[in-house]
């Protein structure tokens, strides 16, 4: 009887030749293989899109509807919140990039997280994956690719809600287009990566706990709800923060969306997000292969 091991490297090295011209053929290959998993999983998000987008938009539009409109117009337009005195700008600017990276980073755990807690359960879907002709690493980045693709969709929906629903004006502009497509690819990226991380070590009825006790946490000190410069009143919080990716994300979106508020170096933003990238992609890959061949 073959083991799974066993069946995984025969599924894998079937497609295999010899000879000259045989590693574009097997490139050729592996990107069909790969493109047919993205699309077998865009064809399960589409019949999935309202609870898709219920998902991504129900927490930011409850956050803004409480804070950005209901509590304005209970102040009569006074400040509720010390973050609205920076810079001129209110809090409804503030928390704009900061709601973007909350969908962002939810979107992208969810989407990784979720679904391999349900393939590595009892029914053991993700054996029917990892059969393709991809080597099963490839199988792992594929699932960070299309976490990534939700990831931007649900930023995209996101910013005309913080942009449109706050009793009070926010002011948004984008003076730098390449470095915020870069910022929303790396930031997208990064979610997914973390997602198989949570979704590899974590236990699949654990799932659920873990987000109360790791994404919860991370994102409430991820500076989504002000910059991260203003936490200079507390230094060891202002660097006890710096290892959460959050963090890079919100200050990311933040220097490309709303550049007149303080924010982190661009650059160091850019090298931060593909460090954790990196980090992140090598973390999750190496528990995916433990836990589909282990």
């Amino acid at each position: 009887m073959p083991t799974m091991e066993s069946e995984i490297e025969i599924a894998n090295s079937s497609t295999v030749q010899t000879g000259h011209g045989t590693a574009p053929a097997q490139g050729m290959q592996y990107t069909r293989a790969f493109a047919g998993l993205f699309l077998r999983d865009l064809h399960v998000l589409q019949r999935e899109k309202i609870p898709f987008l219920i998902r991504i938009v129900m927490n930011p539009l409850l956050f803004l509807f409480v804070f950005t409109y209901i509590m304005p117009h209970m102040s009569g337009g006074a400040v509720l919140n010390p973050t609205a005195q920076m810079a001129g700008a209110n809090f409804s600017t503030v928390l704009l990039p900061g709601l973007m990276a909350v969908a962002i980073m939810f979107s992208g755990i969810a989407a990784v997280a979720l679904p391999l807690a349900q393939e590595f359960g009892i029914t053991r879907e993700i054996d029917d994956r990892v059969m393709c002709p991809l080597p099963v690493s490839a199988v792992a980045i594929e699932k960070i690719v299309f976490s990534a693709l939700q990831s931007m969709i649900a930023a995209a929906i996101v910013f005309p809600l913080a942009y449109y629903v706050p009793a009070t004006p926010v002011y948004a502009h984008v003076n730098n287009w390449p470095f915020f497509m870069v910022v929303l690819a790396l930031a997208s990226l990064t979610s997914g990566a973390l997602g198989l991380v949570i979704g590899t070590s974590v236990k699949p009825q654990q799932i659920g706990l873990i987000f109360g006790t790791v994404v919860m946490p991370i994102t409430f000190l991820g500076c989504v709800y002000y910059p991260w410069a203003k936490l200079d009143a507390m230094p060891w919080l202002q660097r006890g923060v710096l290892i959460n990716p959050i963090v890079y994300m919100s200050e990311g979106l933040r220097a490309a969306v709303t550049p007149t508020l303080p924010h982190m170096n661009p650059i160091v933003i850019l090298l931060m997000l593909t460090f954790f990238l990196v980090f992140l992609t090598v973390v999750g890959i190496k528990g995916f292969l433990r836990r589909v061949i282990g």
